[in-house]
């Protein structure tokens, strides 16, 4: 796209569909901006950038956790849903952003982990006092078999068995991550009228929706049955590194079970009582991703979106996976609302991991903006960021540690946004941070690429601007879908717009055929487009054009 577009205009936070098509622009708070100068972002520090999100032309933030936590996972391990971890701020400070962010019509959905808790949660202190106590079946507690062993083979993702011995109820807890992130037991009616609570609590704070983490965790088996060996032909590393002998295993009663529609039901219930909130789920499952995104999205009661790891895997984003992918969704979820992602706080970015160039980055870009469904930026992509070398002795994420050096973890994309070239720690802060500042990602600061019309960042407002300015892009049907010659093709449509989009997604140039009709370039790097005609795209090239008349 080297066409100027006019960027979005500011949004107003009314509309109740705004997520259907939404773009959303993901931020993980340690590592945004530092705002009192102790070396970790915090909520002031996003408020204080709002004029940067609000000039991406994005419908929403996504914040990472921010609630009180040990940080034995970095806030995925919470230990008060109700409020504010010090170190990020206050509850005001949270009411500030979202006042200021509304006011700029810039929604916010926070990050809720169910699943589980921290250790240090009253919940689980509780729990774990005895056999009998109120909250003893809290969470998922099992009887040793007769040899002291686990009551089955359930591993964690995080490395090792998913049970954990705990001496004073003599039994195991079930941890599917950490062994300080016990899971809560959601066959307990008294949990999930406990957890719709929580989300109340922050409805009624104003918050526009959700990002539930792992939200096909919720229920296990209640028999405890142990998961079939996965053939080794079936495995991927879509959700846990190949060196996981998680990935060993077929899933089937450790998570994704049919009791978790009802209760996803009863959280659409309840946000639907609020104006405009939206559900965004985390479906991590290897083999069966898009599938129970199908399910969960189904009809107009559970939850709005979700996202699957198909495009956040290793395999690159090809004409012929990107095709594949759309086939299968239409294949087993055809009424299922996609948003779809390229890089996130737990993979490594993807202008790493598909080792793109700048001009790739664009097109895939440009790509994102035109799919079917909503669209999930991750902070930093937006400046066509790598991933960070982050050595061994500066590593903080305990995932990274456990599997070093086959593994790195996840801080190579968690380290610090980058916002002034020159400054010490990249406009960041003023003290070191929490993980160290990248000098490769520091030389792509936003400051540089600001008044660059070429720049990255540039190219990432308009094409969020194309998308928002299109409806057919937005919202509308995909239809005639093809990959020839490494190109990627197809229609939108809406009531009143039809829309072709053509991507090279190579190095090598191809042709692609337009359909017939007349034709209107209004994007991608193609000028005048004849009906019926034959274009050949340079490698990474791509063609916007809406049909006339």
């Amino acid at each position: 796209m080297t066409q100027a577009a006019e960027l979005a205009p500011v949004k107003s936070t009314s509309n109740a569909d705004w997520w259907r098509g939404g773009v959303i622009y993901q931020i993980y708070p340690r590592s945004f901006q530092d705002s009192n100068g102790d070396g970790i972002g915090d909520l002031k520090g996003i408020t204080s950038r709002l004029d940067y999100i609000e000039s991406l032309g994005v419908d929403a933030i996504w914040i990472s956790p921010f609630f009180k936590s040990p940080m034995k996972d970095f806030g995925y391990d919470v230990s008060d849903y109700r409020d504010v971890d010090p170190m990020f701020g206050t509850l005001a400070d949270f009411d500030e952003l979202l006042d200021k962010a509304h006011a700029r019509g810039i929604r916010i959905m926070i990050d809720l982990v169910l699943s589980h808790t921290s250790d240090q949660h009253v919940w689980f202190g509780e729990s774990r006092k005895s056999r009998d106590n109120p909250k003893s079946d809290w969470f998922v507690w099992a009887d040793p078999n007769e040899d002291g062993t686990p009551p089955n083979n359930w591993l964690s993702i995080f490395g090792g068995s998913a049970w954990q011995w705990d001496t004073r109820r003599e039994q195991y807890f079930l941890h599917n991550f950490l062994a300080s992130q016990p899971d809560l037991n959601f066959h307990c009616v008294d949990v999930q009228d406990a957890l719709l609570d929580v989300a109340r609590f922050w409805l009624d704070r104003g918050v526009d929706g959700f990002r539930l983490d792992t939200i096909n965790f919720y229920f296990h088996d209640k028999e405890l049955r142990s998961n079939p060996a996965l053939p080794r032909e079936a495995r991927n590393a879509s959700i846990a590194p190949m060196v996981n002998p998680y990935n060993h295993q077929d899933h089937l009663y450790s998570k994704s079970q049919p009791e978790n529609i009802a209760f996803l039901e009863r959280l659409r219930a309840l946000c639907d009582e609020y104006e405009g909130r939206a559900c965004l789920g985390e479906v991590g499952d290897a083999q069966r991703g898009l599938e129970i995104m199908g399910q969960y999205t189904d009809g107009d009661k559970r939850m709005h979106m979700c996202y699957a790891f198909e495009f956040l895997e290793s395999k690159p984003a090809t004409a012929d996976f990107v095709k594949d992918v759309m086939d299968k969704l239409n294949a087993v979820a055809s009424n299922a609302w996609a948003c779809w992602a390229f890089s996130n706080h737990d993979v490594k970015r993807h202008a790493s991991r598909w080792n793109l160039s700048d001009e790739a980055a664009k097109t895939y870009a440009t790509l994102m903006m035109c799919l079917r469904g909503s669209a999930c930026l991750y902070q930093g992509e937006e400046l066509g960021l790598q991933e960070a070398d982050v050595p061994f002795e500066a590593l903080q994420d305990p995932y990274g540690i456990e599997f070093w050096p086959e593994f790195k973890g996840r801080d190579g994309c968690r380290t610090p946004m980058v916002w002034q070239a020159q400054d010490e720690f990249a406009g960041f802060g003023s003290s070191k941070p929490w993980l160290p500042v990248s000098e490769m990602q520091a030389a792509m600061a936003a400051d540089r690429q600001q008044d660059d019309p070429e720049s990255m960042l540039n190219h990432y407002r308009r094409a969020i601007a194309l998308r928002q300015s299109n409806p057919a892009l937005a919202t509308g049907d995909q239809l005639d879908l093809a990959a020839e010659n490494r190109v990627l093709s197809f229609t939108r449509k809406s009531e009143a717009q039809t829309i072709f989009c053509a991507f090279n997604l190579s190095d090598a140039p191809s042709e692609v055929n337009m359909p017939a009709g007349a034709w209107t370039s209004i994007g991608g790097t193609v000028g005048a487009v004849a009906p019926n005609s034959t274009l050949t795209l340079a490698p990474w090239q791509c063609v916007i054009a809406i049909k006339q008349g």
